[in-house]
């Protein structure tokens, strides 16, 4: 499967988590994480879910929801049958949605992923091996240089200084700028 790679940004953007318990709100804490306004729909809501403090509905999901005005939708649930027609709905009304564990029933998949400030190292298998993509995302951290947060403001630095100068980052050859910054740190 070709997926196309690509981080969203979600800060106040309303998301829907179906499903309220232990997985659900893993998925849900990650996106309070990322400034979404979270909305979870559970019959069960667990303590975890209720701590994020997101909106609430305890109650089935009701066919159509996933297009009230949500920007993507994650199902953790153990009912095939409300994936099943989450997607559906998704599919019917355009809202990206994300079914754990059933990549048949995703528009979209979540990639292994660890943060560090602005650093985001995100890996994937196309959801076909999500166990690798962990594995593989651990020894990328191990690659990380100590200082990556500041290593990334000093690029940063660099960065705007070429736009201060009316030149395109496209052309500089980043390479060596980023090892000089490598060994400054070190």
């Amino acid at each position: 499967m070709a997926l196309f790679p690509a981080m969203l940004d979600l800060r106040n953007r309303p998301v829907l988590v179906v499903g309220g318990g232990k997985i659900a709100s893993r998925k849900a804490a990650a996106l309070v994480a990322a400034g979404a306004k979270v909305t979870c729909i559970a019959p069960q809501v667990a303590d975890e879910m209720r701590a994020l403090g997101v909106t609430v509905h305890q109650r089935p999901y009701a066919a159509g929801e996933a297009a009230d005005g949500y920007w993507l939708v994650t199902v953790a649930t153990n009912d095939p049958a409300v994936q099943r027609l989450v997607f559906a709905d998704g599919e019917q009304h355009r809202v990206w949605v994300n079914a754990a564990d059933d990549p048949s029933n995703c528009s979209f998949i979540l990639p292994a992923v660890h943060r560090e400030g602005p650093v985001v190292v995100a890996v994937s298998t196309s959801g076909v091996a999500p166990a690798l993509a962990s594995w593989l995302r651990n020894r990328v951290i191990d690659a990380l240089p100590a200082d990556v947060v500041g290593l990334s403001a000093a690029l940063a630095a660099e960065r705007a200084k070429v736009h201060d100068a009316g030149e395109s980052t496209e052309t500089v050859d980043w390479p060596p700028i980023i090892e000089r910054l490598v060994r400054e740190r070190e």
